[in-house]
């Protein structure tokens, strides 16, 4: 599994960047916002990166964000909608709007993605709307070490809205190891 890529952006066109590393070119499928915060040709980058792969042919798909890529995973998920389809929904609306329309059942937005109809926008809402608890905590200021931290967390057995209280107030510049310490022991004055 290739996790993620860092080098030279070669070329950049909205669906698809190809990637330097090594003197490896990597095509990577990519979303429209992924495009659009991506740098100039010649510029290094790093991209998170989900490796699907088929009976003829392997695709890697590229994130500027764990959690556009945590998004895309659940998408995948949710029967009907594979890989392909999960870009184009991320490229469509977004993060941020992809989350508010499950949260809020609203798949009058989900709908207007092309080449998904109602009751795919409704099947993505049911399916994901419990998953989408975890996502909203990716919100933060503090990005992927606050992620992180939520998920060891979570994984320790703590439910997700705990562990969003137990970090609230935590300095947005801590490293992994002094934000567990201060969940934790926020976790254990309740």
């Amino acid at each position: 599994m290739i996790y993620r890529l860092k080098g030279i952006i070669l070329e950049k066109r909205p669906n698809t960047v190809i990637i330097d590393v090594g003197g490896v070119g990597y095509e990577v499928g990519i979303s429209l916002n992924t495009f659009s915060l991506l740098g100039l040709e010649g510029s290094e980058c790093i991209i998170y990166t989900h490796m699907v792969s088929r009976e003829d042919s392997v695709y890697l798909f590229g994130f500027l964000t764990i959690e556009e890529k945590k998004l895309f995973l659940f998408l995948t998920t949710v029967s009907g909608i594979g890989s392909k389809m999960a870009l184009k929904i991320l490229s469509g609306i977004g993060s941020a709007e992809l989350k508010r329309a499950v949260i809020s059942g609203d798949h009058t937005l989900l709908s207007s993605v092309p080449g998904i109809g109602k009751k795919t926008a409704e099947r993505i809402i049911v399916e994901l709307k419990d998953k989408f608890d975890d996502i909203e905590l990716l919100d933060s200021p503090s990005g992927g070490v606050f992620e992180d931290v939520i998920s060891a967390l979570i994984n320790l057995g703590y439910k997700s809205a705990d562990c969003k209280k137990a970090l609230e107030g935590a300095p947005n510049e801590a490293s992994f190891e002094s934000l567990l310490k201060y969940g934790l022991a926020n976790m254990s004055k309740k």
